[in-house]
C-alpha cells in the first residue's frame, strides 16, 4: 500500500490534493477538532445501506483546506459481507486542467447507531465520523455532517437539486448549529477521466 501511495503521488502537493478530494477525505475533517460546546448532533432513526448504497453527487459542502477548487464531486457506496462499506469518491481539481482525481477508502458502521454513523478511513492513520442527519425516504438525497460541525455535505442521487429543497437542508442544517454562510455550491459539468487513485482498498 505504502509503495502504490508512492508511486502515485511523487509530487507532494498531489499527494495532499488526493487526501482532501472532495467527499473522499471525509476522514480528515474529523481531525480539525473544536473545542466549541455543541448540543448533540441528531442523526435519522436508521439506514438501510443496501439502499444507500450507489452514486451521490454532492451537491454543497463546507470545504477545508485540501477541498478547495473540487468540482464534479461524486461518492460511490457499495455495501461488503465482510462488515463494512467501500468508498470511491472524486473530484475534477481546478488546477488540473479538468483531470478527475480519485481516493478508495472503507466506511464501517457505528455499533448502535443503526448504520446511521459510521467511521471512514481512507488511510490507516485517519478515522473520521460520517453521520446522517438527514434522508429521504426514496433515498433520492442526504446530508452528512460531523459533530463538531467543520463538515457538512448535501448530496443527492442526480447532479442537481430543487431550489426550494436545498434551501429547506440548509436551514435545517443551520438549526443544527452548522455555519451555513460557509456551505459552497459544488459545480458539475463533463466528467473528466480519473487520473490516479490513492487509499485503503
Amino acid at each position: 500500500m505504502e509503495e502504490e501511495i508512492k508511486d502515485n503521488n511523487s509530487n507532494p502537493s498531489s499527494y495532499k490534493s488526493l487526501i482532501g478530494l472532495g467527499l473522499g477525505a471525509l476522514a480528515v475533517g474529523y481531525y480539525f477538532y473544536s473545542k466549541k460546546n455543541f448540543k448533540d448532533l441528531e442523526t435519522v432513526q436508521s439506514v438501510d445501506l443496501d439502499k444507500y448504497a450507489g452514486k451521490w453527487y454532492e451537491i454543497a459542502v463546507i470545504p477545508y483546506m485540501f477541498e478547495k477548487n473540487c468540482s464534479n464531486t461524486v461518492a460511490e457506496y457499495a455495501v461488503t459481507d465482510k462488515g463494512y462499506v467501500t468508498v470511491h469518491n472524486q473530484c475534477t481539481k481546478d488546477f488540473l486542467e479538468d483531470k478527475s482525481e480519485s481516493i478508495d477508502g472503507k466506511a464501517y458502521p457505528v455499533k448502535g447507531s443503526n448504520n446511521s454513523k459510521l467511521k471512514v478511513q481512507f488511510f490507516p492513520v485517519l478515522k473520521g465520523d460520517y453521520w446522517i442527519i438527514d434522508l429521504d425516504k426514496d433515498y433520492k438525497y442526504a446530508v452528512v455532517g460531523t459533530p463538531n460541525r467543520k463538515n457538512l455535505w448535501i448530496l443527492s442521487r442526480t447532479p442537481k437539486m430543487d431550489e426550494e429543497l436545498y434551501q429547506e437542508l440548509i436551514e435545517k442544517a443551520k438549526a443544527k448549529d452548522f455555519d451555513i454562510s460557509k456551505l459552497k455550491k459544488t459545480a458539475h459539468y463533463r466528467p473528466a477521466p480519473t487520473k490516479s487513485t490513492v487509499g485503503v482498498k
